[in-house]
């Protein structure tokens, strides 16, 4: 444990100690004693999705406050792992470290800590490339691991959010050459799935309905994905941008005592486009 009456700051160490108290079987905290690997991962994604709600509002204040709650879910698991003999989180630290050590072999070129600063005449080309394959080779060990190698796609995680899933599904896929190689036919593509989508709409085949709009979606992520944009994140700004927009046609709505919901559309799309025009200009 970390002196605290010399540096006066608990440290890793405290934290790590707390999370055992926590979990102590006779006196720690009921709710942390009964807790799971499984139960702890909802709120593990509200934390992530606070961090980056955070930086996106650009709300430093309380960042460092979102990142100690995101670190503490991963000292829960840590935790729970050591407690079921898994492994502990100083083993958590060593594959961490190593990894990176690693994939960094422009940084790092001995492959350790000490032999940082010796500089690298690599590209950032270059070592983009050689980070695909360093992460392909590993991907590869972990498959001869395996008694039977089934698919390229078997380590992408099920429970991403769908969005990052279909970008990692199809980045996975390209980087064994099923790809195109130009935009064009990737808007093509786009534009047929809406064709299809409309034709699945006339039908009235909600199950074809659904099919095909999902196929709609995952054709936009990958148009994303060959613009260079992150789909999850290119969403998030247009939810944030038509939020800025409908709490200012709320606004002109309440100014000009308009009943929104007994609107007429027109009279709505007059609102709208009066919201844009102001937040264009402020």
């Amino acid at each position: 444990m970390v002196d605290l009456k010399v540096s006066g700051r608990y440290q890793l160490a405290d934290l790590l100690h707390l999370m055992r108290c926590l979990r102590d079987p006779e006196n720690g905290c009921p709710w942390d004693q009964k807790q799971t690997l499984e139960s702890i991962v909802p709120h593990t994604l509200d934390e992530v999705y606070e961090v980056i709600d955070t930086i996106e509002r650009l709300d430093y204040e309380h960042l460092q406050d979102e990142l100690g709650d995101l670190l503490f879910q991963v000292v829960f698991y840590a935790q729970i792992c050591a407690e079921e003999q898994r492994f502990q989180f100083g083993d958590i630290i060593h594959g961490l470290v190593s990894k990176l050590l690693r994939r960094h072999p422009h940084v790092f070129p001995k492959g350790t800590l000490e032999s940082f600063g010796a500089g690298s005449e690599l590209s950032e080309a270059e070592i983009k490339r050689n980070w695909e394959a360093i992460k392909s080779q590993e991907r590869s060990e972990k498959e001869q691991q395996k008694i039977v190698q089934s698919s390229a796609l078997d380590d992408i995680s099920a429970a991403l959010p769908a969005l990052m899933r279909a970008h990692k599904l199809q980045k996975r896929a390209a980087s064994v050459g099923f790809d195109w190689q130009q935009i064009e036919p990737v808007l093509d593509n786009l534009a047929d799935e809406l064709d299809e989508l409309r034709e699945a709409i006339v039908s009235g085949d909600e199950g074809e309905i659904q099919d095909e709009l999902g196929d709609l979606f995952f054709s936009c992520v990958n148009l994303a994905r060959h613009l260079k944009q992150d789909a999850e994140q290119v969403l998030r700004q247009s939810n944030h941008k038509f939020e800025r927009r409908f709490r200012r046609v709320e606004q002109l709505a309440q100014a000009e005592g308009i009943d929104m919901a007994s609107s007429s559309e027109q009279e709505l799309d007059r609102l709208w486009r009066l919201a844009k025009q102001q937040l264009q200009q402020s």
